[in-house]
């Protein structure tokens, strides 16, 4: 595999900002750039992302600040993807940010969430259930906007039937749902294992864009993220959405932050398309893609409704939400699609390049042992 294939296409151009681990006598985490290519550690200018983040100035810091070289980001990636700690190796690129998730902001994860809720979390009920909610408000509500007179003429409707949902609620009505992904410095990297709860059965991957929020709620960047989520877990009961989403290695977030600028812009973010590859060691494959033109709802909008009455003084990151919810068949028909043990995935757009993880158990990957305190004792240590 070439490592530039997970570099955004037009690498000379971007500026991606994340974090890399220095092995010793550094042992420690850093802030690092890449500009055309090369690797340079800004860990003196900024000690943390939040930092760099929140600067007014920080296109200009990621441009032209001065810092060591640590090589090519090629380079870079090629042993991070290989699990070799002999040199520096790409993290998660975001360290203080607690990270948010929207969710139910596409037409098809309503529905699926819809099946999830009325199955019951059972995945042999879900093409049954999926037939019915399909019969009776159709497949498709794209064109339906959210807080809209249509939507509410619809919800009128489906309660005067007793079909109202949760999840309705939050995918037509006018308020979002925003939930806590994961706390700060738990998020992992491109190359970890993401984590899945033994228990779970039904489980699958949801691709998403991560925008990047400074402390004034200004989106400042954006980045891949794998949403991991237990469908089964979820459909007993919505109130079990902590168990279901927030499990050591299930929120995934990279490879880079690309920030906002005059080459790239929540426009060009509006319009990305996010693919999805999912390759098993049982030679299952699955691939999909994602449109952001299809979000119900402005990403600038979900930022309002995550920040309009709670403040971040570290920043934020925020899950936009996916339509993705498999329903290809893995072991045999009507059996639907979950993970097993092993599994690669690859989320990927152009711009952004590609997040890449493979599958394990939560209590089997590696624990998350290096938090706020083990940041700030490591910064402290380098007199920083």
């Amino acid at each position: 595999m070439n490592p530039l294939n997970d570099l955004p296409v037009d690498l000379d151009h971007a500026l991606l900002v994340g974090r890399v681990w220095r092995p010793a006598p550094i042992d420690g985490p850093c802030v690092v750039v890449v500009r055309q290519g090369q690797v340079v550690d800004l860990t003196a200018l900024a000690p943390t992302v939040a930092d760099l983040l929140d600067s007014p100035d920080c296109v200009a810091i990621a441009r032209e600040g001065k810092g060591e070289s640590l090589g090519n980001v090629g380079e870079l990636l090629t042993r991070t993807l290989a699990g070799d700690s002999s040199g520096p190796v790409l993290l998660a690129p975001c360290d203080l940010q607690p990270v948010k998730a929207a969710g139910v902001t596409f037409a098809v994860s309503l529905l699926e969430r819809l099946i999830e809720e009325q199955a019951g979390g059972d995945p042999a009920q879900a093409e049954q259930v999926r037939a019915r909610i399909h019969a009776l408000i159709g497949s498709d509500l794209s064109q339906l906007q959210p807080g809209s007179p249509q939507a509410m003429a619809l919800k009128a409707e489906l309660q005067a039937r007793g079909q109202w949902s949760q999840y309705l609620e939050v995918g037509i009505g006018p308020d979002a749902e925003v939930f806590s992904k994961a706390p700060p410095m738990a998020s992992v990297g491109t190359g970890a294992w993401v984590g899945l709860l033994p228990q779970s059965e039904w489980n699958n991957p949801e691709p998403e864009v991560v925008l990047a929020v400074n402390s004034r709620n200004q989106a400042v960047g954006a980045a891949l993220g794998n949403d991991v989520n237990l469908r089964d877990i979820e459909g007993r009961s919505a109130l079990l959405l902590t168990k279901a989403k927030d499990n050591n290695g299930s929120c995934a977030i990279g490879p880079f932050v690309r920030l906002f600028d005059e080459r790239y812009t929540l426009d060009d973010l509006r319009q990305d398309d996010v693919s999805l590859r999912i390759e098993g060691d049982d030679g299952f494959v699955l691939d999909g893609v994602s449109h952001m033109r299809e979000i119900s709802r402005d990403p600038l909008d979900l930022v309002r409704q995550a920040s309009e009455y709670h403040q971040y003084p570290d920043g934020f990151m925020l899950f936009l939400g996916t339509m993705f919810s498999p329903t290809q068949d893995r072991d045999g028909k009507g059996s639907g699609f979950t993970h097993r043990q092993g599994d690669t995935v690859r989320i990927s757009t152009p711009r952004l390049g590609a997040l890449v993880n493979k599958v394990g158990l939560c209590n089997a990957i590696a624990p998350w042992t290096f938090g706020v305190r083990a940041l700030y004792a490591s910064l402290r240590k380098r007199g920083l």
